[in-house]
């Protein structure tokens, strides 16, 4: 098993001042879209509000990647690229964006309803609300990583939906990705699962599906990844850091 890297409280300060923007670079984002916008009009308005934070968009330093955001409409699961699809009344729309701040990583993604949605989407998305927050609940030093991904997987499946099983959350820092991997469902033996610790940043991220767990590549431009049904997916994500005390949510923007 690759190294866990462990911050100190300096540089989980910093982080937690670059994740305060990254907060509010999402919330700002999301408040922005309006039916008939492309997804690449959207990337812009994210990319010129991390430009204001002092920051860098973290995706524009994966290889081969060139936008600020991931735009996921409906049954897109992650790694949407920005382009000219739009999006229109209804759509579910999952905005995922990172922030490179003095050397630092942080990641965040928030999935809304553009304009007004039907009541069956609304429970939808406030189910992967819900198990987001149980999973946070379970990032404190004691736990394991095993507690996080099932705590998801519980509410997940309680309310009739799939955990996405071919991707995962991950350890934030000085890379965007780092150890540990942090799956949506329970994998494997809870006692060979990575203990969590005072100093650890993890991108705990919640990905599931309206119908079945399977995804698939769409599109032959080797990014874009949906659904193998063609049913919706949701995405949301917090960039954690975890204290003696419990777990502190960097990424949550005010009033958000």
């Amino acid at each position: 098993m690759k190294r866990i890297s462990i911050k100190n409280e300096e540089q989980m300060r910093v982080m937690a001042e670059g994740g305060a923007k990254l907060g509010q670079i999402r919330k700002l984002t999301a408040a922005a879209v309006r039916p008939g916008m492309t997804t690449r009009e959207i990337d812009r308005i994210a990319q010129k509000l991390i430009d204001e934070s002092g920051g860098g968009a973290s995706f524009k330093r994966v290889a081969g990647y060139h936008h600020a955001t991931c735009l996921n409409v409906n049954e897109v699961v992650v790694h949407g690229i920005p382009g000219d699809r739009k999006v229109e009344k209804g759509d579910k729309l999952a905005i995922d964006v990172g922030l490179y701040y003095k050397g630092w990583h942080t990641d965040a993604a928030v999935t809304i309803i553009v304009g007004e949605g039907e009541a069956k989407l609304k429970k939808f998305l406030e189910t992967g609300r819900r198990a987001l927050k149980a999973a946070i609940a379970q990032a404190k030093p004691g736990k394991r990583i095993f507690d996080i991904s099932e705590a998801m997987q519980k509410v997940i499946e309680k309310a009739g939906y799939s955990p996405v099983k071919a991707l995962t959350g991950h350890g934030v820092g000085r890379e965007l990705h780092e150890e540990p991997a942090i799956p949506c469902f329970a994998v494997g033996n809870r006692e060979n699962s990575p203990k969590i610790v005072p100093g650890m940043v993890l991108a705990i991220e919640v990905m599931y599906n309206e119908g079945e767990s399977e995804v698939v590549y769409q599109n032959d431009d080797g990014w874009t990844i949906g659904t193998a049904d063609g049913k919706i997916s949701g995405l949301f994500e917090e960039t954690v850091a975890i204290y003696k005390d419990g777990p502190k949510v960097l990424t949550e923007a005010k009033n958000e």
